[in-house]
């Protein structure tokens, strides 16, 4: 049988209609894979920059210098203010305290003394730690289901804690409480947010404003300890890492946001779990790093734990057509995938 061939117009557009096709599918997941592997990398990141015996406060002040400069020339160049009335100031104040200056404090230490990959394990129990908070605060409901994330959760943390049979080193051990001290940080950060919202800020501007409250209230801790870094010093690769750590956590968290209004809040959520695997996989490819089968089983545990106590998609509300508009879910605050702190939205400003 003799087929006729297409015509020349339509074999002519059939590569550009075919990329239109496409392209709203693989843009949003190939974003999604690149933040979740650019996330990730600052934790090798901050194992290399805590390798020479960098102490916390330094190493936060210079996390904030970097984005300050980063986030404050962004601002100057949008020409937009920085708020502060009283509302927005307590704002800043908490998103510093329980964002930054507290749970980046102790991540720092704890790098120093545990492998980068069990770090991005831990760290993904913000999720596990939200949800009880979230009960109790009343902003979400039991749920078996989460109930048994949660259970996985804790059984990932047991098999890490477990010196003898998976950290290389058994007296990293109390350290792993010092890591889940900082998820349960972002996890009542998230909480936070969730309850009362982001005073119709968005979430650059919240991040800008924390960070400043945060430098304001380290600098002087980090001086009158003697834990400050000289950054007028012939720089060496802890140095180097830090500052990459400190980009790459602003790029990739803009880039979040927009994926966030792009796509959706429960897409982009899936970055957690992108982020923990990465992060074990640069941990193996950029420092060496190799676990035990109960740190393997754990992050297996992890992953399903995360599964089971993501948010589900919640129906949109049923609009008429004259007043249908695009929804920006924007995300304020956060300093990691991971934080449950990404939760609460604003429509009003995205940046």
């Amino acid at each position: 049988m003799n087929r006729r061939p297409w015509p020349a117009s339509v074999r002519a557009d059939f590569p550009a209609s075919l990329l239109a096709m496409l392209l709203p599918v693989l843009l949003p997941v190939t974003v999604l894979i690149v933040l979740g592997a650019t996330w990730a990398m600052t934790q090798p990141m901050t194992r290399i920059a805590v390798s020479t015996g960098h102490p916390p406060l330094g190493l936060l002040v210079w996390q904030l210098v970097v984005s300050v400069l980063l986030l404050g020339g962004w601002n100057l160049w949008r020409r937009k203010p920085l708020p502060l009335t009283p509302r927005a100031l307590v704002l800043f104040v908490v998103v510093a305290l329980l964002g930054t200056v507290l749970p980046n404090s102790a991540n720092y230490k704890a790098a120093a003394h545990l492998p980068s990959g069990v770090m991005s394990i831990i760290i993904s129990t913000v999720a596990m730690f939200t949800f009880p908070l979230a009960i109790a605060v009343g902003i979400d409901r039991f749920s078996w289901a989460r109930m048994g994330g949660l259970v996985l959760g804790l059984v990932g943390i047991v098999l890490i804690a477990t010196p003898e049979a998976s950290l290389p080193d058994p007296a990293g051990a109390p350290f792993v409480w010092l890591a889940l001290f900082a998820s349960a940080c972002y996890a009542g950060e998230g909480v936070y947010l969730g309850r009362r919202g982001a005073e119709g800020l968005g979430p650059v501007t919240v991040l800008l404003g924390a960070s400043l409250v945060a430098l304001v209230l380290a600098l002087p801790l980090a001086y009158a300890s003697g834990q400050l870094v000289n950054p007028l010093r012939v720089w060496a690769a802890p140095e180097y890492a830090i500052t990459l750590s400190s980009v790459l956590n602003v790029v990739a968290y803009v880039g979040y946001i927009w994926l966030v209004g792009h796509s959706g809040a429960v897409f982009a959520a899936q970055i957690t779990y992108l982020a923990t695997g990465f992060g074990v996989f640069w941990a193996m490819i950029l420092l060496g790093e190799s676990y035990s089968g109960p740190v393997w089983i754990a992050l297996a545990a992890m992953m399903g734990g995360l599964a089971l106590v993501q948010p589900r998609p919640r129906p949109e509300p049923q609009m008429p057509p004259d007043d249908a508009a695009p929804r920006n879910d924007v995300v304020p605050g956060g300093t990691r995938p991971q934080d449950a702190r990404l939760t609460a939205t604003s429509d009003r400003d995205p940046t």
